[in-house]
């Protein structure tokens, strides 16, 4: 059985390393031979998935932020097409990344109508546009979709797509990583160090919009608290010259980490980070968070004035949870002052913290059980395996 997995990004490329693991013990368990083939990054490859093309570090939000991302993921693009003429797949499993997946989607509908298409982690198009454009077009690509969070279930299944509620995989990472006192230990950290966990940068367009604010709002922290340690895990190793030289600039005591991010986190008193996946990563290691965001000027502007967004919240703990467990600094308001203003309170006032950690666990509570990463395969290969019988 061959299968085409198909990602990018940072957070893709995590979430579809999990998943080729899952799918291998599961095909031991079951027999079958598994031929894995990929668009994703390192982590996949490592974990046995035969990579196509590295999209880890292709993807953006936003208009003027995806003109650099047009020709390489246009190219990519017709190498998977002839790829597919050349060698025929059994199914082909989507993992977020939306515009991409969303060509190849219709693509592969187009050329060969009866091959099963999964989405798993749907695009949340489902939030901010759920009578829009991209949400008709995953119901069009999709046969079933495995979603991750209970309200994505909902929306779909509303929408007569059959849907199953895996729960998120993070839950399988998270129970991996260590406890604050391993991380702690992992890191050469004594147990009273005041720690801030920097994470500003997954893709290459923060390195611009978010790495000075938050380099700035440290050095504030840094003048109130001069003992404090930061550590910065870099996400793709490309960036760790930009993110060196920001460092130095600013004057700030941090440890530039590669490969440590859940130890980076876990041994934290505190996160300032960037919004996306990480942010659930951090809630369910219990460390109270920052989150920013800002894309260009144009972007914004013609999100408010053109398409009208007027999201309640842009990160996944406050989607999920449906109200603000976690501050968010958008935009105009993702400035050093105000970062370095929400991190005081947050490491200073001690009822702040025990309320957003009394939200962390009902945030646990809501993205499920264990094992998601193994019935999600489960789901998968049992899926294929039956339509391939029915055709």
């Amino acid at each position: 059985m061959r299968i085409l997995i198909s990602t990018g990004e940072v957070s893709g490329d995590l979430q579809g390393s999990l998943l080729v693991q899952a799918l291998r013990q599961q095909a031991s368990q079951q027999g079958l031979e598994l031929d894995l083939v990929a668009l994703g990054g390192e982590r996949m490859a490592e974990a046995g998935a035969h990579l196509l093309a590295n999209t880890a570090a292709i993807g953006s939000v936003g208009l003027t932020e995806s003109l650099r991302f047009i020709l390489p993921t246009w190219q990519i693009q017709q190498r998977i097409k002839r790829y597919l003429h050349q060698n025929p797949v059994d199914g082909l499993i989507l993992i977020d990344y939306m515009g991409p997946n969303l060509a190849i989607g219709a693509y592969v509908r187009r050329q060969w109508p009866n091959l099963p298409i999964l989405y798993y982690i749907a695009p949340q198009a489902w939030i901010w546009s759920p009578t829009g454009r991209e949400t008709q077009q995953i119901l069009n690509v999709t046969d079933r979709l495995l979603a991750i969070f209970p309200g994505e279930a909902e929306f779909f299944a509303e929408q007569g797509l059959p849907v199953t509620w895996v729960g998120h995989p993070l839950l399988d990472r998270i129970a991996q990583a260590p406890s604050r006192a391993e991380a702690r230990q992992q890191l050469g950290f004594s147990p009273e160090q005041l720690v801030v966990t920097l994470l500003p940068a997954s893709r290459v367009q923060e390195l611009q919009s978010l790495l000075p604010v938050i380099c700035a709002a440290a050095q504030k922290l840094q003048g109130q608290f001069p003992q404090i340690q930061f550590c910065l895990p870099i996400s793709l190793p490309a960036y760790r010259d930009r993110i060196s030289a920001a460092v130095q600039e600013y004057g700030l005591n941090v440890r530039l980490l590669e490969g440590q991010t859940l130890a980076a986190i876990a041994s934290a008193d505190l996160a300032i980070t960037k919004s996306g996946t990480v942010n659930l990563e951090i809630a369910l290691l219990n460390v109270p968070q920052v989150v920013l965001y800002r894309v260009s000027p144009l972007t914004m502007w013609v999100a408010r004035r053109v398409l009208k967004f007027d999201l309640p919240f842009v990160s996944p703990p406050n989607i999920v949870m449906n109200q603000a467990i976690v501050p968010e600094l958008l935009q105009e308001a993702a400035t050093p002052e105000r970062i370095f203003a929400e991190a005081l309170a947050l490491l200073q006032n001690s009822d702040r913290r025990q309320e957003t950690l009394a939200h962390y666990q009902a945030l646990r509570q809501a993205l499920g059980t264990e094992g998601v990463c193994q019935r999600a395969a489960q789901e998968i290969l049992a899926y294929i395996t039956t339509r391939s019988s029915a055709t």
